[in-house]
């Protein structure tokens, strides 16, 4: 199957001429894979909601939605020259699969759309969301690149290799494995970076924070910063600068591990 995204803009149409005021929950589609015997991908960037992800035995993607109604003005129906405002229902979700990538396209505007996903175990994600909503993660097992801005990211149980990155939220993974050989970051602006890796963890750490501590119960060998120095002939300047960044190896070093937040503190545990 090259494209579900007709199929599936039908089956959505269908379905929400039943939804009323009170169902806000509903079951969008379910989308088999090219070829279920190898891992796939799942891409997924939307403006307002929560994102979860969770891995289960079976072979296709399946989704589904839920939606946080709209305060109503002064508590109640808002009315307009005497007439009375109808909730609106519709929805505009598709999605579409080629290659065992599934892309949802979510163009959701004027409502947050939280979207609860199964996908099987071996399985890539690229998730974002901006607004109004969390993006939480268990039990995958891939290469997984998260993207918040107002809010947390949360990885339970995966494996793999992740980048994440959000600006007011907290970041806490959890690792079961790791790739051999991946570099990985984890980057907030307001908020805990919390991330937790195999004993086993052989990597070169690279951590900074402005307004927070680092903490780790791994032995870290922490590097002596050097003096960077920057000389301008043209202008007579001498000008020197300590690195802000703790640097750092973890038996032995490997893969960089970067950890970067401004207003938060950064873990780095060992299981």
């Amino acid at each position: 199957m090259k494209s579900l995204k007709l199929g599936i803009v039908l089956i959505v149409s269908i379905l929400t001429g039943n939804l009323t005021a009170q169902e806000t929950n509903i079951d969008l589609f379910s989308i088999p894979l090219s070829d279920s015997s190898v891992p796939g991908k799942l891409i997924i960037s939307q403006l307002s909601g929560s994102i979860d992800v969770v891995a289960y035995d079976g072979k296709e993607v399946v989704i589904k939605a839920s939606f946080e109604n709209r305060k109503e003005h002064y508590g109640k129906d808002h009315k307009r020259n005497g007439m009375k405002k109808i909730k609106n229902s519709s929805l505009d979700i598709s999605a579409e699969e080629k290659n065992n990538v599934v892309r949802v396209i979510n163009e959701q505007w004027n409502r947050a759309t939280n979207l609860q996903v199964n996908v099987p175990k071996n399985f890539s994600l690229k998730l974002a969301t901006v607004n109004d909503g969390d993006i939480y993660v268990k039990g995958v097992s891939g290469e997984m690149e998260i993207s918040n801005v107002n809010g947390e990211i949360t990885l339970e149980s995966v494996s793999g290799s992740a980048s994440t990155d959000t600006v007011n939220g907290d970041i806490k993974v959890d690792f079961n494995s790791i790739a051999n050989d991946a570099n990985m970051a984890f980057s907030s602006l307001n908020g805990d970076l919390d991330i937790t890796f195999p004993s086993t963890l052989k990597a070169d750490v690279k951590a900074k924070t402005d307004m927070g501590e680092i903490y780790t119960d791994f032995d870290m060998q922490i590097s002596s910063n050097q003096p960077e120095v920057n000389k301008n002939s043209s202008s007579g300047t001498y000008k020197v600068k300590i690195e802000q960044w703790v640097r750092g190896k973890i038996n032995g070093g490997g893969p960089e591990m970067l950890f970067k937040t401004f207003n938060g503190d950064i873990l780095i545990k060992s299981k």
